[in-house]
């Protein structure tokens, strides 16, 4: 029988070490991935997984695929993993995984028909779910930029809800070189502004977009504003300032690909969820 291992292991520490600090996951291009269910997607969308720590309840079989996909296994006691990384509601599996450092160039030739710019959106849950959304919605990149979370925190890849696996995400861009790359690309660069532009309902948000969103607090800089091709807005009927960036980032992503849809591009196949199992569609926790 293996010998479990404790919170003094270096596999360990690595887990504390790569879940709280930024600097960390920076220099070892890193990432940690808790939970059975996201390490299942990690796997299924080959992210490059370099070690597990499983308590004993995690799925023997899910060790088993990632000792087949070149993974070393480890295994500890019940309530280690809660010593070392960061979620609230401990898991019984988590997971090192390596991350690609794609350029924004790179993100533009993988971008597909949609791609988000964050500009200095801070908060890693709404980051999470805006991949989450924009992966939802065809996208096929998320470019984080100017003083933005970082896309591999353990918060943001939770929320993510394992989109983060299936997209080319940039960290750390400038968003002047991003909106230069998509444009150079042939994306239309359309601001969200929180008032004072188009409604979004009557701009062509269709295919080959790239949707910049701003911070939650100050939302688009001016300077950034001034860069991109066009801006609108979300018409709002009651008396709330402005929508969660999440929110109003998730109502564009999907009318991106209503107009798609409508153009044709989606007709074949109107909800790729109809036939797939609840689990994986998302109905269970992760």
């Amino acid at each position: 029988m293996v010998e479990p291992i404790g919170t003094r292991h270096r596999t360990m520490q690595r887990l504390r070490r790569l879940s709280g600090r930024r600097s960390a996951r920076t220099d070892e291009r890193a990432y940690v991935i808790e939970g059975p269910i996201l390490l299942a997607d990690a796997l299924d969308a080959g992210v490059p997984v370099e070690e597990v720590v499983a308590e004993p309840d995690c799925p023997e079989d899910l060790l088993e695929r990632a000792a087949r996909a070149g993974a070393t296994v480890h295994r500890t006691r019940p309530g280690a993993l809660a010593r070392v990384v960061d979620a609230v509601t401990p898991r019984p599996v988590a997971a090192v995984a390596r991350f690609a450092v794609p350029s924004p160039a790179e993100a533009a030739a993988a971008a597909g028909p949609l791609a988000l710019v964050l500009v200095g959106v801070s908060d890693p849950g709404n980051a999470g779910t805006l991949l989450r959304s924009a992966e939802a919605a065809g996208a096929g990149a998320v470019v984080f930029c100017d003083g933005s979370v970082d896309p591999y925190s353990p918060k943001c890849v939770r929320a993510s809800a394992g989109a983060l696996f299936r997209l080319a995400v940039v960290r750390d861009a400038p968003s002047a070189d991003a909106l230069a790359a998509l444009g150079g690309a042939g994306y239309r660069t359309i601001a969200t502004l929180a008032r004072s532009a188009r409604p979004y309902d009557e701009a062509d948000l269709g295919d080959r977009v790239a949707l910049v969103l701003g911070s939650e607090a100050h939302g688009l800089p001016g300077a950034v504003a001034s860069l991109v091709d066009e801006a609108v807005t979300i018409p709002m009927a009651g008396r709330a300032e402005s929508l969660n960036v999440a929110m109003a980032g998730t109502i564009l992503c999907f009318e991106s690909l209503r107009r798609r849809r409508q153009a044709g591009a989606g007709a074949e196949q109107p909800n790729r969820l109809d036939d797939t199992p609840l689990r994986a569609a998302g109905c269970t926790t992760r």
